[in-house]
Order: structure tokens, then sequence, then C-alpha cells
């Protein structure tokens, strides 16, 4: 290769200046792979400038019950981490396997603290066929100091693999945890109004969060984007015979029909998201944030 000047031998060893430290930075992230959006935004806040945290399941998909390709495992067994929700969420991990070192079960801390649910009952979620409730109640950061806890997890481990940063991460996870203490903090402000009332839930999810805040939740089978059918809604009518309650509690917006119907009974729905998947709106804390002022107007 023929230089015409000292002028262009300048201007390529300035661009190779400039692009080297980009693809060295680029090089020194970590490769984090997770199975869930709470933990997904964890391990991006706290890991920051020194992570590229993938969360490949669809936006579509329920993550509780999806299931990886050949492919995608493939890019999750190569990752520098593996993000773990633990408590029986990942159901696919059972039939493969993943690299011990590099695979961080997040609920480990609380294990001895996991719910189990004793139930046969399947139901479906659209075309992906029938599953099961039963088992371990998997939505454990419904209770937000479990939530902590599990980010608490994902710092230790990234000071692990990267000690030299473990001032940047600690700043970053203090400032995490503390907003996910003051949602805690909120929660048990509510709870204290709600102590003892009947709530219904469209859907057996809210576990940990019932146990936490001292909620009296009745938990159906119900999907937000279908109609429960007959059945459920006499074993709702029969539920309701000792179990008076005037809100129910669902994961997404219900069908037009199915609140008014409800309405006819004299419930009332409000939308409590666990954020098991992205929100095409916002973030973590801002769906968490509208369900706690959803909370709030029952007793308003």
């Amino acid at each position: 290769m023929r230089f015409r000047n000292i002028k262009d031998v300048f201007a390529i060893f300035l661009v190779l200046a400039l692009i080297v430290p980009i693809c060295s930075l680029a090089a020194n992230k970590l490769i984090i792979y997770t199975t869930n959006y709470p933990l997904a935004y964890f391990a991006e806040r706290i890991g920051g400038d020194h992570v590229n945290v993938e969360f490949p399941v669809p936006p579509d998909e329920d993550p509780a019950f999806w299931k990886p390709d050949e492919e995608t495992v493939r890019q999750y067994q190569k990752a520098d981490l593996i993000i773990l929700n633990g408590a029986g969420y990942e159901k696919w991990t059972k039939k493969i396997s993943l690299p011990m070192l590099r695979t961080v079960d997040t609920s480990k801390a609380y294990k001895d603290k996991l719910i189990s649910i004793e139930t046969n009952l399947t139901h479906s979620h659209g075309p992906k066929g029938d599953h099961s409730h039963g088992g371990t109640a998997f939505t454990t950061w419904l209770d937000f100091s479990q939530a902590a806890m599990q980010a608490e997890a994902i710092y230790q481990a990234l000071v692990r693999k990267m000690p030299a940063q473990k001032e940047y991460f600690a700043r970053n996870f203090g400032s995490l945890q503390d907003e996910l203490l003051e949602l805690d903090k909120q929660m048990m402000k509510i709870s204290d109004n709600l102590s003892g009332t009947p709530l219904l839930a469209s859907h057996p999810i809210y576990q940990y969060f019932a146990r936490r805040y001292g909620l009296n939740i009745k938990m159906m089978m119900w999907e937000p984007d279908e109609d429960p059918g007959p059945a459920e809604w006499k074993k709702l009518q029969e539920a309701l015979a000792d179990h008076p309650a005037k809100v129910m509690l669902w994961e997404d917006k219900p069908l037009a029909e199915s609140s008014q119907q409800l309405k006819d009974l004299g419930i009332e729905s409000l939308v409590f998201a666990p954020c098991m998947n992205r929100s095409a709106e916002g973030n973590f804390f801002t769906v968490m944030r509208t369900n706690i002022d959803n909370l709030r107007i029952i007793h308003q």
C-alpha cells in the first residue's frame, strides 16, 4: 500500500487510534444472558457500561413458559454469566446443561422461604399448549425485599467477574437497592390499609406479593385476553360466598367483556403487572410504581 504524503499516514493513524479503544472496550464487556425482564433490568442497572445484557425471550411470550431453540441455548452456554431467577422459573434448564460456575441462581439466598404450590390444574396460554402453575411459586420479585436480594446476587456475580470494577458496581447496586426498598416501603404502607380486605387475582402469580404485604388474595386461573368461560365464572361465584372481594388484580388489561361482567358483580378490575417481559413503555420501576398507584385507589 503506497501513501501519497505524510497527511495520509497521519489520517489513517488517527482513525486507528479512535477505533482500537472502542473495539477493546467492547471486547472487555461481560456478555450476560438472563431469563426474565426484571433480571435483565437489574443486570443493566448494576453492570452499566461494562456489560452487554441479552434477554432473548420474544416480547409476546411468557418467559416462565418459553423454551429457547438450540442456537439460543448455545448462546446461553457461551455467556460470561447466566442469570437465572430460580424457584423453578426456568423449566427448560432441567433438560440442558449450563456451566455451573457461570450460572447464578438469584433466589438461592432465600431458597428456604420459597412457596410450594400443590395443584394439578392446568390451563393454556394461547397456542402454546397447557401448563400448570403447580410446584414452586416463581414470581419472587413481587416481594420487593426479595427483588433487592436478587439484585445483590447479580452484583456479587459481577464483582467476581470484574473485581477491578467493584466500586462502580457497588454505586449502581446501591442506587438500585434503594429504589427497590422504597417500593417495599410504599407497599408496606398500602398493606396497612388493605389488612384483611378480601381481594381476587386473575392468575396464581401473587404468592410472594401476598405473603410479604399481608394481603388476603384468592387467585383464579384466568387469562386477561381470554373469556374465562362458564365454569370459571361459576367458580368465582362460589369463591365470593366466603371471600366477598370487591377488587380483582390482573397481570394485564382484561377483555372489556370480562371487566364489565365483574363490574356487574360489584368487582373492579385493577392491573398489577408482574413485568416478566419488557414493557412497551417505561421500565421495571415505572411499571411497579403504576401498579402501586393502582392499588392506592382501593380505599380512596
